[in-house]
């Protein structure tokens, strides 16, 4: 799993290989079977932080009236950021973090990032350029979100992340994408059958 954390060190810094190397070192994987929290609602979050070298985790929150909200899924190569506790009073996180599947994910310490930074100064370039993408990438899905009918959403998010289809149960994928399971599916249903007539003619 250490090679892939190479592979994606290299694509964003021009550390040297041994520079790399000594990073990833100190680097902690963690393994997690499927179920597993990295976070529940309402719990104090601690100051670790994670990327996604194998698995799909999922962040949700359970509404007022009880309903589970899926707000985001984070599979191979995505940062787990954005605890959104800062400005609540009492510090609690407004939503849980759970394996969908075994998950292999690099844990960091905040706490020791500025040692880190400090000793390695383009680790701190590699990371703000992970940020940039993750910030840039949110806001464009929520403006996506925003903007367009549940069809249309469904096509972008085939586009763009195809995987989660068959890695995620409909009802969740469902509650992602704002619609219900059921017009999920006529969706689904509706696409399929326009596929075929391509198809066919």
């Amino acid at each position: 799993m250490k090679e892939l954390l190479l592979k994606y060190m290299d694509t964003f810094t021009s550390l040297s290989e041994r520079e790399q190397q000594e990073i990833v070192d100190t680097i902690v994987l963690e393994e997690y079977p499927k179920g597993s929290y990295l976070m529940k609602q309402g719990d104090k979050p601690t100051s670790k932080c994670y990327f996604t070298l194998q698995g799909c985790v999922r962040q949700f929150y359970v509404d007022e009236a009880g309903k589970e909200v899926t707000s985001n899924f984070y599979t191979e190569e995505q940062a787990i950021l954005g605890f959104n506790t800062l400005a609540k009073d009492d510090h609690t996180s407004d939503f849980s973090l759970i394996c969908m599947e075994d998950c292999v994910l690099v844990v960091g310490d905040l706490d020791n990032e500025e040692k880190m930074f400090h000793k390695y100064t383009q680790l701190e370039t590699m990371t703000r350029k992970m940020m940039e993408i993750y910030l840039s990438e949110a806001q464009e899905e929520r403006a996506v979100f925003i903007h367009s009918k549940p069809e249309e959403r469904y096509k972008i998010m085939v586009q763009k992340r195809p995987h989660l289809v068959n890695r995620v149960p409909q009802h969740q994928l469902a509650s992602y994408l704002g619609m219900t399971p059921e017009s999920l599916s006529r969706i689904k249903r509706r696409m399929n059958n326009e596929l075929v007539k391509d198809l066919e003619s």
